[in-house]
């Protein structure tokens, strides 16, 4: 009942706030991408605007408003802390502040039927942004069409003087442009794309010959411009950064600005990023959250990476939550990527990773070459004591398998865990 009515009253200061203010708002959603396509969007407008960007993972009936408030740490189970919220919201509709943003990027999240439709009643966006479309919280969704049923509704609700800015490459994204009346821009790898890259290479550090980042080319409206991605390796990252480009042309951000502000972008704790691990290893720090699709991406990825001879590719993956009737396929299918991708050493954390184990199995990769852990922490010690020197490792799995902790077992600077890896608040400790 107070949840209740705390989410109302926040929605109606929201609401408040946005008809004093009135910011151009940008809604992103999608299955996978939503928070790295947010970050990159937000860089690239930062070169002209000011700009807030949802914290963390704000992208619910609560978050959202919080971000709309400007409020960086939700105050929890604080009853002083909501009271300082809700002043602040007062304050901002009654005295008005001269720095608020001109633009919010808000990512908005869909856990059931109806969430979108909720956010973007009391948040109308002026650009919706739609990264992907694949199986994730298909517990609550049941099929993928309801799934895309849900995710579409973030361009279907523009206005005909909106942009709807989508995942040229994506064919269940591409298939709901025909729900928007606003104008549509896209971009991917594919021909076709407004917004297109090409000719991508991953840098090399020159003394370790680790990746250490990525290059490509944008090609757009005829011109071409060289990107430079710091600290990632994945194809994903070069997708969020399209989105970010894309959206900046909507708001007068060229091509050179746009790849300035990209190149000084960090790479985001537990989304395809680089850590250095013990015994002068590799990690691929996957762990923030796993979907079918993304896994697959992160899998295909780590079989991109050159180890010397000798050396050995680890894939320590958990399990994928709220998948329902599709939990077993999924995790199987993963489990036969492994085998595909020629990945040396198979390591699976909970029960529903099991299937990744038998399919993998059953594709050929030696049984002696897979361990399966009831948790993150046990199969991280057991990693610990397997890795040798040159070997690389993606961590990768749903944020209820902590598989972060994990990666603290395995990397180089565990001091460093509070910066580098996902979940490190108190709230999760």
């Amino acid at each position: 009942m107070l949840k209740s009515f705390l989410q109302y009253l926040l929605r109606l200061l929201s609401k408040k706030i946005l008809n004093k203010y009135k910011p151009d708002i940008i809604g992103i959603t999608g299955s996978v991408g939503k928070t790295s396509s947010k970050e990159a969007i937000a860089a690239v407008l930062q070169s002209k605007f000011t700009v807030c960007c949802s914290a963390k993972n704000y992208n619910n009936e609560i978050g959202l408003p919080l971000t709309i408030i400007g409020i960086e740490k939700s105050p929890g189970k604080s009853i002083l802390g909501w009271i300082a919220v809700i002043f602040k919201a007062k304050k901002l509709i009654l005295k008005r502040d001269k720095n608020y943003p001109e633009i919010l990027v808000l990512e908005m999240g869909a856990d059931k039927p109806g969430d979108i439709e909720y956010l973007t009643e009391f948040a109308p966006c002026k650009v919706g942004v739609l990264t992907f479309i694949s199986h994730a919280h298909t517990e609550f969704f049941k099929t993928l069409k309801k799934i895309a049923q849900e995710k579409r509704v973030i361009i279907s609700h523009l206005r005909q003087d909106g942009f709807a800015v989508l995942n040229f490459d994506n064919e269940l994204v591409m298939q709901s442009a025909a729900t928007t009346k606003a104008e549509i821009i896209t971009y991917g790898f594919k021909d076709g794309a407004d917004l297109r890259a090409t000719d991508v290479n991953i840098l090399k550090d020159e003394k370790t010959g680790w990746p250490n980042g990525l290059n490509f080319k944008v090609l757009f409206k005829g011109a071409v411009m060289p990107v430079f991605l710091p600290g990632v390796m994945a194809k994903s990252a070069i997708t969020s950064a399209l989105s970010g480009l894309a959206v900046g042309t909507i708001f007068g951000v060229n091509l050179v600005e746009g790849a300035q502000a990209l190149s000084k972008l960090e790479g985001l704790p537990g989304r395809m990023r680089l850590i250095p691990g013990i015994k002068n290893t590799l990690i691929i720090d996957d762990t923030y959250n796993s979907s079918p699709e993304a896994a697959k991406a992160a899998v295909e990825a780590l079989a991109q990476v050159d180890v010397k001879e000798g050396a050995e590719r680890y894939a320590a993956l958990g399990d994928m939550l709220e998948l329902g009737l599709e939990t077993e396929n999924t995790h199987r299918e993963l489990g036969f990527k492994v085998a595909e991708m020629g990945i040396d050493f198979l390591i699976t954390v909970g029960e529903a990773a099991k299937y990744i184990a038998q399919a993998a199995k059953e594709a050929g990769l030696d049984e002696h070459h897979i361990a399966s852990f009831a948790n993150s922490a046990e199969a991280g010690r057991f990693l610990q004591e397997k890795l040798k020197e040159g070997d690389v490792v993606l961590a990768k799995g749903s944020q209820g398998g902590r598989m972060e902790k994990l990666v603290k077992e395995v990397m180089a600077e565990p001091l460093e865990a509070v910066k580098l890896l996902p979940r490190q608040d108190k709230e999760w400790k």
